[in-house]
């Protein structure tokens, strides 16, 4: 691959600059080196000399400025080149140790010296390395190349693994601009190293090729080159100049590498997993054969280990070299023999050698489950298991016990408290085990003991030899005697209601571990439970363990102001946890939640009654909605429902917290299910004046109510039209400035409407019946009409004649506002319907305005295919009306597709032949041009296509335009009946090649 040349100043002044690798600067300053030649190997025994190759590129790399002020890139002067030389001098010193390198510099700092080692190595310029005969080049020339090839795909390798990002400190938020400049700069390099992999993948393999010797440059070599290149070339060529690096040495180290790679790709190619086995294999076999005091190979032999055990856990291969296989071998080869009882066997033993880290075990624990929830139930038992070896382990360290651990004391058997007491007693040694370990456990059994309800249960570890060990006598006494007194108490509530509080409550293990469990439960009758135990355990407002658990700040005076804090716990967390089911749409759980919260509150708070009995119709409203939403049965709400929601919108219980939402969903419900009746008449007129979405209710009841009769009544619209015109309307203010000018101010969110725009476009997408959503967009597309003042250019839709022609006060009209709104509003209800074909046509005129021609005409095609079964059979005229068809027109002359153009001018009532003559005097056209011809019926269009490819000399075009006018079917002398056919036939395959080109 090519390498990549990029490196701004300011990178390198970074790389100085900032504190992200901790060393401290050298006392020397960069320039000395310059002056004093024997000055760097002396400093070259400081611990740090990478800081050196930072310093010496930044200052090569810094732009210059020239007399006009402009910023010139560094100059090739002798002074930049010296710098650079330093920089390699200091890697030769380091023998170009990349583990070293890497660890030091940043990625666009090492790109930037492995570049200048290529340049002064005499790599070809503008050569691919991977066009290169490696064989054939000079020693010091090849190695460079193979330094950087090596480089690449190592740093693809490291770049995949996570690395948390340091956060600036305060000295360092001026350099942020920087870091982010670095950070571009780095992801700019990795992007072009990962698609020049395969290239150095190739480079490296033919490496491995080569038998003989490498050489790399040292101090030595660089110091000939810096003297006379011309010289120095020579001496350099020749197989005894720089370092030497051994066949050996460096096939290993390669195979390394390409180890590292092929497993990175394994995870999306699984043969490249079996690639990476064979170098890691042949990496292991060769350094065997080398000794410790290798120069160049630097391997981390526990990372090799690693990969070795994984690859022979991929690939399934075993290795024949291995007279033992390691630990995490034999696990695997357990999992894969199905050999479970060794496994347990080795977890158990485990729990006294400590040989595999616990986030191994829970990794295994992790497979098996997911295994079980795919359906392999006869790993259930393994699953018990293992998972009561692994709370083994976390109770001798003293660690918190897993969740799934305490699940399985909830429901204890015999059969598994006997496995833990003998996992238990394997796992600790009376001589051999740490004292810490020994009191780790200790506890676990008195916190077992206090867990488990059945006697016989408790029998069972109370009389265990491990039990009477390892807890003093007094101890075992004073533990019985709390678990007899606890087994003696009825209830930890001083007033227990009837059903719902009957429930035995049991201690726990830990508190973080019941929190835990309190925030998963969806069950009411174990969240009170677990309550209950941590008001034993604590006293503290367990309501807040979980900051998404939020209510109505509605109610939150009214819920905190209960005294009882067990109970403003249950209330709070019911309450909670039945909001969040209905905002996932969980409809059954919440219907639980708030049944068992209402059976609470009712006996001691009427108010809180209140609000659960309105938070349940709001549940019940929307578990309706989303049956009857699209996709759904649309079946009439039954008559309990629309009583109920009627009795709320009339209630006048005076201190009950009401929310807002409850009456605007309970006013949506009545409009989507038509009872306009009701909000017509029926609803209180003290309620109309009271709430403003019920009087926006039965505006638009009322207005809906009238449009289906002969005559469209204009009073109930124009008062609907009024309210919505206040809507989105600004209210402006007048400023007196400093010189006494009066300027105007408008503030965007209405003041004088019954509700702000943001809260009525939340209320509309909460409507989902046809003839209300119509009507609405009716309104604001009159309304978009009249303050856009283009006649030429106004949008469509039905029902229009109803509404006012004009305003009075245009001025106080948010015109972006209406604009927005009508858009929102089509855009929800074809989301809701999207082959409503009124609507389709609506929303392409808003396109079409708006010069959208090509989703215009893809809306217009789609408004047509709905009502003909995708153009099987003709479009109704009253859909395609010649205002549509002009439009379609317009919207493909400006696409630059004539040919369309002309076709479509023949589908208007009187065809427009002008239009279609111009078209088709285009000579460049976007679309298929002759292709359509055979969508053309009228004859007189194709008489003129003929006539002018015959004048431009376009034989082939005249000669298609020629048959097209052929087909008998054309025919002037056939019946009407006949060329209608034909025409209809032209038409239907015409707007179905239009609607594939456009959909």
């Amino acid at each position: 691959p090519l390498p990549f040349n990029e490196m701004s100043a300011e990178a390198a002044d970074r790389e100085a600059a900032t504190g992200s690798r901790p060393c401290t600067p050298p006392q020397t300053s960069w320039f000395e080196f310059l002056l004093d030649e024997g000055l760097l190997e002396k400093h070259l025994q400081d611990p740090s000399p990478v800081q050196l190759v930072i310093q010496f590129l930044e200052q090569a790399s810094k732009p210059s400025v020239n007399e006009q002020n402009q910023v010139q890139p560094p100059a090739d002067n002798r002074r930049n080149r010296t710098l650079k030389l330093l920089a390699l001098k200091v890697s030769a010193h380091l023998k170009w140790d990349l583990d070293v390198l890497e660890k030091g510099l940043s990625i666009p700092v090492l790109n930037m010296l492995l570049n200048e080692l290529l340049c002064v190595s005499k790599v070809p310029p503008g050569v691919k390395h991977v066009d290169l005969d490696l064989s054939s080049l000079p020693p010091t020339t090849a190695m460079a190349v193979l330094i950087y090839n090596r480089w690449a795909i190592r740093t693809i390798v490291l770049s995949s693994f996570p690395e948390k990002q340091a956060k600036p400190g305060p000295h360092q938020m001026n350099m942020l601009n920087l870091v982010q400049q670095e950070k571009e700069l780095t992801e700019n390099i990795l992007k072009v190293l990962k698609e020049q992999a395969d290239d150095s993948i190739r480079v490296l393999e033919g490496v491995l090729h080569i038998k003989k010797d490498f050489y790399i440059h040292t101090l030595r070599t660089l110091d000939l080159l810096a003297a006379d290149p011309c010289t120095a070339n020579g001496e350099t060529e020749c197989s005894t100049a720089g370092l030497r690096i051994s066949a050996d040495e460096l096939h290993c180290q390669v195979h390394y590498d390409l180890g590292a790679i092929f497993f990175q790709q394994g995870f999306s190619d699984p043969s490249a997993c079996e690639k990476a086995r064979e170098h890691f294999l042949k990496t292991r076999e060769l350094l065997q054969k080398l000794d410790s005091r290798a120069l160049h190979c630097h391997l981390d032999e526990k990372r090799l280990a690693g990969y070795w055990n994984a690859c022979r856990v991929l690939t399934g291969t075993s290795d024949p070299g291995d007279a033992q296989l390691l630990p995490y071998g034999l696990i695997n080869s357990y999992i894969k023999t199905k050999n479970f009882q060794a496994l347990i066997e080795t977890f158990i033993q485990d729990n006294m050698s400590l040989s595999f880290p616990n986030y191994f075990r829970q990794s295994i624990l992790r497979e098996f489950l997911h295994q079980v929830q795919q359906g392999d139930r006869t790993l259930d038992e393994v699953c018990h298991k293992l998972c009561v070896c692994n709370a083994v382990r976390d109770a001798l360290e003293g660690q918190v016990l897993s969740v799934r651990f305490s699940q399985l004391l909830f429901k204890p058997r015999k059969q598994m408290i006997d496995f833990l007491m003998e996992v238990c007693a394997k796992s600790v040694d009376k001589k051999s085990s740490s004292e810490t370990s020994k009191r780790n456990m200790a506890f676990f059994l008195r916190t077992l003991c206090e867990s488990l309800q059945d006697p016989s249960l408790l029998l069972i570890v109370s009389s265990h030899e491990l039990f009477t060990g390892l807890l003093a006598d007094e101890e075992q006494k004073c533990l019985l005697d709390q678990i007899k007194k606890k087994s003696t108490n009825v209830s930890h509530c001083s007033k227990p209601l009837p059903t719902f509080y009957d429930i035995p409550a049991s201690a726990s293990v830990n508190i973080g571990q019941l929190e835990h469990q309190l925030i998963l439960s969806l069950d009411a009758r174990r969240i009170r439970q677990i309550l209950i135990e941590l008001h034993g355990m604590a006293e503290r407002p367990f309501w807040r363990v979980n900051s998404k658990w939020e209510i109505p700040s509605d109610y939150i005076s009214v819920i905190l102001g209960i005294k009882d804090n067990l109970t403003r716990d249950l209330v709070y967390i019911l309450l909670a946890k039945g909001l969040h089911c209905i905002t996932i749409k969980d409809f059954v759980h919440a219907r639980q939640l708030f049944s068992a919260c209402l059976e609470l509150v009712t006996e001691f708070s009427p108010k809180l009654r209140q609000v659960m009995l309105n938070e349940m119709l709001l549940l019940d409203i929307r578990a309706h909605e989303a049956g009857a939403g699209p996709g759904g049965s649309r079946e009439r709400p039954p008559a309990d429902l629309v009583s109920r929601v009627r009795g709320y919108l009339e209630m006048r219980i005076h201190d009950v917290p009401l929310r807002q939402i409850v009456g605007e969903e309970c006013v949506a419900f009545m409009l989507n299910w038509r009872e306009n009746e009701y909000l017509t008449l029926q609803v209180p007129q003290s309620l109309v004046q009271s709430n403003n979405y019920v009087k926006l209710g039965q505006l638009l009841a009322a207005t809906c109510k009238e449009l289906p009769g002969p005559k469209e009544s204009r009073r109930t619209a124009k008062d609907l039209w009024e309210v919505v015109l206040q809507i989105c309307s600004v209210s402006t203010q007048h400023k007196r400035a400093s010189d006494g000018r009066v300027s105007l101010i408008k503030q965007r969110e209405s003041t004088v409407g019954i509700m702000p725009r943001s809260k009525f476009v939340t209320f509309i997408k909460k409507l989902r019946e046809p003839l209300v959503l119509t009507t609405l967009i009716s309104l604001f597309v009159r309304l978009h009409s009249i303050v856009r003042d283009d006649i030429v250019n106004e949008v469509t839709a039905e029902h229009l004649s109803i509404w006012p022609t004009t305003i009075p006060n245009l001025q106080s009209v948010d015109v972006e506002a209406v604009a927005v709104t009508v858009k929102e509003l089509v855009t929800y209800a074809l989301s809701l319907n999207p082959n409503n074909h009124s609507w389709l046509i609506t929303q392409a005129d808003i396109y079409f305005v708006t010069n959208q021609y090509s989703t215009a005409l893809h809306y217009y095609l789609q408004a047509g295919a709905v009502c003909s079964d995708f153009f099987s059979k003709a479009v109704p005229p009253d859909v395609y009306t010649d205002q549509v068809l002009k439009r379609m027109i317009k919207c493909c002359s400006l696409l630059n597709c004539h040919t369309q153009v002309a076709v479509l001018c023949q589908f208007l009532r009187e065809v427009d032949y002008m239009t279609a003559f111009k078209a088709l005097q285009e000579q460049s056209s976007h679309d298929a041009m002759d292709s359509f011809y055979d969508y053309i019926w009228d004859v007189t269009i194709l008489e003129y296509l003929t006539y002018i490819h015959h004048k431009r000399g376009e034989n082939e075009k005249r000669q298609i335009a020629i048959k097209a006018i052929g087909q008998t079917e054309l025919n002037a002398s056939n019946p009407e009946e006949v060329l209608q056919l034909a025409a209809q036939k032209r038409k239907k395959k015409f707007l179905q090649a239009m609607a594939r080109l456009y959909f």
